[in-house]
């Protein structure tokens, strides 16, 4: 069983002035963004420091440092802090129209600029008062998944790189090939001879990020002679303009690539493995209401977008 006895001793206040020391570094920063006076925040600082036996700010010449132990605990801080927010503004009764609450999701440029964009525009003909924050993710913020989502509402991400968490398919697509008109040895198709000879522009590449496609001309047997990795599918197409580079592209965001100019989208030598973009949540958030409505608005976003898909290819 639980020992709650030392968690019933502690005030919430103490939670509030550690995250903002924490941010800000500054006892002076910290207390002008709480409100409060330098005097009252230190007495917070002094009451966190008896707490965990440690300094948590330690002066550097003229500035102030976090210790080793203050970094230690830093995302948890704001994980917690964001946990009690949600609590303590938990309606039992809730209706979207007049909510003001702000869901987070995390995910790349290629989920904003296809569901996340259309998410928007339905949750505004609906409400007035529901916002949406779009936090890019990265590798570190995708493996560490399980914690993130404790504090975030959802992640948009292909299946393939998180399991054993709640997920709703939202929508299917494909990979193309992205070559310069001025590419002349590319035809209307790549060869396998291609895709061994030239360059490669890669959206993420490490060993626990890449996308399927590139992972999967590994697999057939050719290493990608990559040239330049950039994390964002939407300035992708630019690192090809005028170059003899490949770069590959989701089928949603092929009529961008094609609007840019001076760009051709070609097919894959081979039959590449469709993309199931879905939205990843912790289970703590599975008998929120609140949480429900926004899954459903993303389903119904996720059709939309499947529609639209096959409409492009």
């Amino acid at each position: 069983m639980a020992d709650y006895s030392q968690l019933s001793r502690l005030d919430l206040n103490l939670l509030v002035a550690l995250d903002a020391l924490l941010t800000e570094r500054s006892v002076t920063r910290a207390a002008e963004r709480l409100h409060l006076s330098q005097p009252a925040l230190s007495a917070s600082l002094a009451r966190l420091r008896t707490h965990f036996g440690d300094p948590i700010l330690a002066r550097r010449g003229n500035s102030y440092e976090l210790t080793p132990f203050a970094l230690r605990i830093s995302e948890h801080t704001a994980t917690a802090l964001e946990a009690a927010r949600r609590v303590f503004e938990s309606q039992a009764t809730w209706s979207p129209a007049q909510s003001s609450r702000e869901f987070s999701i995390y995910g790349s440029d290629y989920g904003f600029a296809t569901i996340g964009t259309v998410v928007a525009r339905l949750a505004s003909e609906r409400t007035s008062g529901v916002r949406f924050r779009f936090l890019l993710h990265n590798p570190v913020v995708v493996e560490d998944a399980a914690n993130r989502l404790r504090s975030a509402d959802a992640m948009i991400l292909p299946h393939g790189f998180i399991t054993d968490m709640p997920y709703a398919d939202l929508w299917h697509d494909d990979w193309h090939a992205v070559v310069a008109d001025s590419n002349t040895a590319v035809g209307e198709t790549l060869s396998m001879a291609d895709l061994a000879a030239l360059p490669f522009v890669l959206t993420y590449a490490s060993r626990s990020a890449f996308t399927s496609a590139a992972r999967q001309i590994q697999q057939l047997g050719v290493e990608p002679q990559i040239d330049v990795v950039v994390e964002s599918f939407l300035s992708m197409p630019y690192f090809v303009l005028g170059s003899q580079r490949v770069g590959l592209i989701q089928g949603a965001l092929v009529p961008l690539a094609r609007s840019i100019g001076g760009l051709r989208i070609v097919e894959l030598p081979f039959a590449a493995t469709p993309i199931t973009n879905a939205l990843w949540w912790h289970p703590v958030h599975g008998n929120d209401p609140e949480h429900a409505w926004m899954r459903a608005l993303f389903a119904e976003a996720g059709r939309l977008v499947e529609e639209t898909v096959h409409r492009s290819s």
